[in-house]
């Protein structure tokens, strides 16, 4: 099995971490593959960001979706997942939405920690996207700077751990979800110290996406998800042309 992690961010920091805690997740025999955005912002924080990071991995799944069975896009928002999903014939699966799949196996209600105060309005929009919203209990953040996007665990697992208490003492959540690739692995090394379960992005999309290439689902032909129809377009990448004009044929 081999899975392609996209990361939508241009920081190859954050894919190695990426990546270290999607090889610890995968199975025996599972191929990880990473591959960083050749444009756009360091991490993503806003949806407008979101829409930059959708496009990058839109660009990176067309050029190398064909040599894989199923693709993460690694960040937290699943930015242009939807999408992707239309347009490819093997399973597509979000950090966001594999979350809060493993939180809704394991309690009741969840609380999401993440790196800033600004990410906490759009991280609430997903949620509530995935039809989840009563069953979130909180979301916590850092709130100041960050001084490399790489080191957020080496310079804030105090008050990462901290957050993830008060969000199982104050706010009774009964699994918290560690949010965004930056914070990949977090979990693993913090379980012991949290009384309740507490659930990675990225091994929980990597566990769903091969579970979902195991089940061999047909691709989508009709419905909303049925491949986009042909239309003339100008100025996109060789790969999206290729990939656009396939899907038309399979409509």
């Amino acid at each position: 099995m081999n899975l392609l992690l996209i990361n939508p961010n241009t920081s190859q920091s954050v894919s190695d971490l990426i990546e270290a805690e999607a090889r610890r997740a995968a199975a025996p025999g599972t191929q990880v593959s990473v591959l960083t955005a050749p444009f756009g912002v360091a991490y993503i924080e806003t949806r407008f960001e979101s829409l930059i990071g959708a496009y990058a991995a839109a660009t990176i799944a067309a050029e190398h979706w064909e040599r894989h069975d199923a693709i993460v896009v690694a960040a937290f928002g699943d930015p242009g997942i939807v999408g992707l999903r239309e347009a490819l014939d093997i399973p597509v699966v979000g950090l966001t939405e594999a979350a809060l799949m493993s939180a809704c196996l394991l309690g009741q209600r969840f609380s999401i920690v993440a790196i800033s105060r600004r990410i906490t309005a759009w991280y609430r929009e997903c949620v509530q996207a995935n039809g989840l919203l009563d069953r979130l209990a909180s979301i916590r953040s850092l709130d100041g700077p960050l001084r490399d996007i790489g080191r957020v665990q080496d310079d804030h697992t105090e008050r990462l751990q901290a957050l993830c208490l008060s969000a199982v003492e104050d706010d009774g959540a009964d699994v918290i979800i560690i949010a965004g690739a930056p914070l990949a692995g977090l979990a693993r090394s913090i379980k012991d110290r949290i009384p309740v379960p507490v659930v990675d992005g990225v091994s929980s999309a990597v566990c769903h996406a091969q579970t979902l290439v195991s089940l061999a689902p047909a691709p989508a032909r009709r419905g909303s998800f049925a491949p986009p129809p042909l239309k003339p377009n100008r100025g996109l990448p060789e790969a999206v042309v290729r990939l656009l004009a396939r899907d038309a044929g399979r409509a």
